[in-house]
């Protein structure tokens, strides 16, 4: 695990309601954004991610959710709660930048389980 006062901790981070999107920007000038629901549905809880590979829970119905809150956590991370009631799992900082960095892999690997078990976003 990264030590976190070396994790990449962006400059400014927006919520974009409308959207729902949260935005993230870094010192380097770098912007990510992240629909709502990816990260609804790669909420790091247990009740998403399970207690140990394989246990993982398919979100389904999380096209629409939104962020109503977001809380810093020390230094190192923020809670984000969610319009569905979901607030738990703390969002690291090296978490929202792996995140970012493999939104497109990760978003397609959702997709590819939603149709997999007959669901819809």
């Amino acid at each position: 695990m990264a030590d976190p006062h070396t994790s990449v901790r962006p400059s400014a981070i927006h919520l974009h309601r409308k959207s729902r999107v949260l935005e993230l920007c870094y010192p380097d000038g770098r912007r990510c954004e992240l629909p709502c629901e990816f990260l609804r549905v790669y909420s790091p809880s247990a009740e998403v991610r399970g207690h140990g590979a394989g246990q993982e829970v398919l979100q389904v119905g999380k096209k629409e959710v939104n962020i109503t809150r977001i809380d810093p956590v020390g230094s190192y991370a923020i809670r984000l709660h969610f319009d569905d009631g979901h607030d738990t799992g703390l969002y690291s900082w090296d978490l929202l930048n792996d995140l970012g960095n493999r939104k497109k892999s990760l978003w397609q690997q959702y997709l590819v389980r939603l149709e997999e078990a007959g669901q819809q976003r």
